[in-house]
């Protein structure tokens, strides 16, 4: 039996990893998960058997029950659950075959009796003796092994319990709560793992609505691979935090919905035919029937992760502005972390002397930025000074005040180091930041991110690592000369209903240049940007990528009655809709820029098709959006809509910039 399943299924004979919750120190593959017992302890004996028949680490359960060792499975990384689902238990299954592949796989595997095994749950554990397995049902058949050993979290539970409990279950088991005893012979590691693979694919992978899924695709495709990696990248923080716990809350309501649309389900029987109390439950069950599909949309979006990097989620920052002082008095904060004559002279002189029939300005000194900006109140001001300066947390700033650097920003740099979701994080409604260098290590999310507010970066340097600048719904973002590179997402996302003004900058060697998001099931105003003579290079994908949505039904209605329009004669365009509609883009250039106050002039050759493409898609965007918008508030009975109400133009201006060897091009689209 050992030698039907291929090596590939179990750990590598070299990197061994502590028992599940295990106290010793032991390296592992990836952080403890879920649903693992809590007790294991690596650090008795947890390394590899002397025996050379067993392949796979063991570890011992803590408490004052002395069991014997286990298989320590709960480790596996990544590449090789996804070739056991792959290669040999699912395949190119469907959801409906799930469980018929399941047992296929066991029949080969596992050893039909024989075994002892730990009974895990979350009240107690006891061993017991597998007599036979059932692999169609994923339960074995037990007995309590002999002599008894039982330990219960609660003092109340004892042995006799489990014995009662084992009666009323007709002593048969589920695979997943099953822990196996070790075996050094190597006879059974592939039962070990067999069982692993079950356990963690229904408490990891499985949904239960899975099975009423279309069955004409490939269920691991769909399925499987991006919720095994969602899974992974999560115990690696790859994920922000905020975002996980929007899933696992999205998970819990799908599952009382669907639990919910189950019971209403099963009364319809009980009911009539043509009962009002049938036709009540039938509106009900497609109420709950398209929340349902809601939430499992919302599910796949975060658990794809391509869908997952282009919409991101909505943060909210939970820092609160302090506001004003109560005398309303203002400070000025200088950062030193050794403050000398010269420099205080030359701060008194450029900085800190007031003008003339000026009030007398406090000042403070701090030795690091992060205690500094949590001293502001509205109206303060941060003078760093030159040198290099490591926080460990996020700066958050949810308050109007200035943050500037004294000097070049090469000479005034704030870099970040440890995990943690965001570097800077702004929610105040004026906020400056200028003349600084910020580097970022370890972060999930970007370097920057505007919450809500206007934020203004000039003559600053950001170097990132995740993802750049992020410009959430109803914020506003306005950079100039300032330069961002490194992003291994894209270097400004833009999100719907923002504003976001960049001007003589440079943004390179990210992924993505910018990045404009849309939302599929929230309808928000179209973001206003202004890019004005910035120069967008040596990105691995595009300079700017706009997404959009596909067209589904309704859209499809739409343009069909958009095309049928463009053949009828035309009156006067009226509103700014319209002269998205009518205009040719190339107009458009310069007509847009004079709404912001700035005439679009010709940029180096070369350049100008990117700024024509640009504009062209936006303007697409915008009246796409114009005309969906139009037939809402048709539907809902308002026929004349208020010129404001309608004005959706994307963009203010887009003019002289310059996109230089970007991987894919200029400008691209990505439709969902």
């Amino acid at each position: 039996m050992a030698d039907e399943l291929p090596a590939g299924l179990g750990l590598r004979p070299e990197a061994p990893g502590p028992g599940p919750g295990s106290a010793g120190g032991a390296a592992r593959e990836a952080p403890p998960e879920e649903g693992s017992p809590p007790d294991g302890d690596a650090s008795s004996d947890c390394g590899r058997e002397d025996s050379p028949g067993s392949r796979l680490p063991r570890f011992v359960l803590q408490g004052k029950t002395h069991f014997p060792e286990l298989f320590q499975t709960g480790h596996l990384p990544l590449y090789e659950r996804f070739r056991a689902y792959q290669d040999y238990i699912l395949a190119d299954c469907k959801a409906s075959e799930v469980r018929e592949f399941t047992a296929e796989f066991l029949e080969k595997v596992l050893e039909p009796s024989g075994w002892r095994a730990v009974w895990h749950t979350s009240v107690f554990e006891v061993l017991v003796e597998v007599t036979d397995v059932d692999c169609a049902a994923l339960e074995a058949a037990v007995r309590l092994a002999e002599p008894c050993l039982c330990e219960a979290r609660a003092g109340t539970f004892t042995a006799e319990c489990v014995r009662e409990l084992l009666e009323l279950k007709g002593w048969r088991l589920p695979l997943r709560e099953l822990w196996v005893v070790f075996d050094g012979s190597g006879a059974l590691d592939q039962t070990a793992l067999a069982v692993e693979h079950v356990r963690f694919f229904y408490q990891h992978i499985w949904r239960s609505w899975d099975e009423e899924e279309e069955d004409d695709y490939d269920y691991f495709v769909r399925c499987v691979e991006p919720r095994l990696r969602l899974h992974y990248d999560i115990l690696e923080d790859r994920v922000p935090s905020g975002l996980v716990a929007d899933y696992r809350g999205l998970l819990a309501r799908c599952e009382g919905v669907y639990r919910s649309f189950l019971d209403l389900r099963s009364s319809l029987s009980a009911y009539g035919a043509d009962s009002e109390q049938e036709n009540v439950s039938m509106v009900q069950g497609l109420e709950l029937y398209s929340e349902l599909e809601q939430l499992k949309q919302k599910l796949k979006l975060i658990e794809n992760p391509l869908l997952r990097y282009v919409f991101g989620y909505q943060k909210n920052s939970n820092v609160q502005a302090k506001g004003a002082r109560p005398r309303g008095q203002r400070v000025t904060h200088v950062v030193s972390s050794a403050m000398v004559t010269g420099l205080l002279q030359a701060l008194l002189r450029d900085r800190l002397c007031p003008e003339p029939g000026a009030e007398d300005t406090e000042v403070q000194f701090h030795r690091d930025p992060l205690g500094a900006i949590g001293a502001c109140y509205e109206g303060d001001r941060v003078i760093v000074c030159p040198g290099r300066y490591v926080v460990q947390g996020a700066i958050s700033i949810a308050d109007s005040i200035e943050l500037e650097g004294y000097g070049l920003p090469d000479d005034i740099v704030i870099e970040k180091r440890g995990q943690g979701d965001t570097f800077v994080d702004c929610s105040g409604a004026d906020v400056r930041i200028s003349c600084v260098k910020f580097i970022q290590h370890g972060a999930v999310e970007g370097i920057l991110v505007v919450h809500r507010g206007r934020t203004t970066v000039e003559n600053c340097v950001l170097q990132c690592e995740t993802t750049g600048v992020t410009v959430r719904t109803s914020a506003e973002l306005v950079m100039r000369a300032s330069d961002l590179c490194g992003a291994k997402g894209a270097g400004v996302e833009i999100y719907p209903g923002s504003t976001c003004s960049l001007s003589d900058s440079g943004i390179h060697h990210c992924r993505e240049g910018i990045l404009i998001k849309d939302f599929l099931d929230e309808h928000y105003d179209l973001p206003k940007i202004s890019l004005v003579n910035n120069i967008i290079h040596n990105n691995e994908g595009y300079g700017v990528v706009l997404v959009k949505p596909r067209i589904f039904s309704d859209l499809q209605e739409d343009a069909q009655g958009g095309a049928e329009e463009n053949k009828a004669p035309r009156g006067p365009p009226q509103g700014e809709a319209a002269e998205a509609e009518g205009a040719d883009p190339e107009e458009l250039l310069g007509g847009p820029a004079r709404k912001g106050g700035l005439r679009p002039r010709p940029g180096p050759p070369g350049h100008p098709e990117g700024n024509c493409e640009i504009v062209s898609e936006l303007v697409a965007a915008s009246a796409q959006k114009g005309r969906l918008r139009r037939k809402r508030l048709s539907e809902l009975g308002i026929t004349q809509a208020d010129d404001t109400l309608m004005a959706q133009g994307m963009f203010v201006a887009i003019a002289e910039n310059q996109f230089k060897w970007n991987g894919k091009g200029s400008f691209g689209t990505f439709l969902f």
